[in-house]
């Protein structure tokens, strides 16, 4: 049993990696730039002239419903992608379905392959026009990094840590929950953050098959040829890109084992 001390020096231990990791600058510099771009935007915005066509475009709440729904295109499609390519990256790495990891992989490209509007529009023939439509062309799109990151991660395991954790008696689900997993997080958190990117622009091309999204300022501000319309929803589109990398990083950060720290 630990002594008390021991279990209180422990405490800050731990505390004291945490903060070695997210340090300051990691913290306050890029949600700090974010957050002067936005600014300079909105006081750039306030001073625009806006004719009739501008203001209906912004008007009732439209902003904050688009970016609602971009929001709500990229988490419901990185749900489904995690929930599709970690299990089957998974798969892929037991000897019982290795061989069709090659497969696997060349079918995943294609969604990566197609260019992701004309993705989209296939997809309309198959699920009719609408939200649901772009967030199943969104997982498609995005499948490719967390599940080439999670074979990547698990087969550069050093089989003799999976050996040794067999030796002593672990079961195979105690050596993939155990070893392999938090072995291979790197990688695969890597690839969920890239996934999370791809996501945030893919969603802004659901306008064109009925999705909403940021995407509709953009497409209204060109097709009405207002630049404060489309500056509006081009910088709302950037914005939102890097403060969902800055929070993916962040957690790639915390979910990283201790004993990885000094691979990043």
């Amino acid at each position: 049993m630990e002594a008390p001390g021991e279990a209180v020096a422990a405490a800050p231990a731990g505390g004291e990696r945490i903060t070695a990791r997210l340090t300051w600058q990691k913290l306050t510099i890029l949600p700090g730039l974010i957050a002067l771009v936005l600014i300079g935007t909105w006081l750039w915005f306030r001073g625009a002239e806006l004719d009739a066509i501008a203001r209906n475009s912004l008007a009732d709440g439209n902003v904050s419903l688009r970016i609602r729904q971009h929001i709500e295109m990229t988490a419901i499609s990185t749900f489904f992608v995690l929930i599709i390519a970690i299990p089957l990256g998974i798969a892929l790495t037991r000897p019982w379905l290795r061989k069709a990891t090659p497969v696997a992989l060349a079918v995943a490209n294609l969604g990566q392959a197609v260019p992701s509007l004309g993705l989209l529009v296939l997809l309309v023939f198959w699920l009719n026009i609408g939200q649901t439509t772009a967030v199943a062309g969104m997982v498609v799109y995005a499948v490719l990094p967390v599940l080439a990151n999670t074979i990547a991660g698990l087969r550069g395991i050093d089989p003799q840590l999976t050996e040794a954790a067999r030796g002593i008696g672990m079961s195979p689900l105690g050596v993939l929950g155990k070893v392999e997993l938090p072995l291979a997080v790197p990688l695969i958190l890597a690839g969920v953050r890239n996934a999370l990117v791809l996501n945030v622009g893919t969603a802004t091309l659901a306008t064109f098959i009925g999705g909403g999204g940021l995407g509709d300022l953009i497409a209204s501000g060109i097709t009405n040829q207002r630049m404060p319309v489309l500056m509006l929803g081009s910088v709302l589109t950037v914005a939102l890109a890097l403060l969902v990398d800055w929070l993916a990083s962040i957690v790639e950060l915390l979910l990283r084992p201790r004993g990885l720290e000094g691979s990043s």
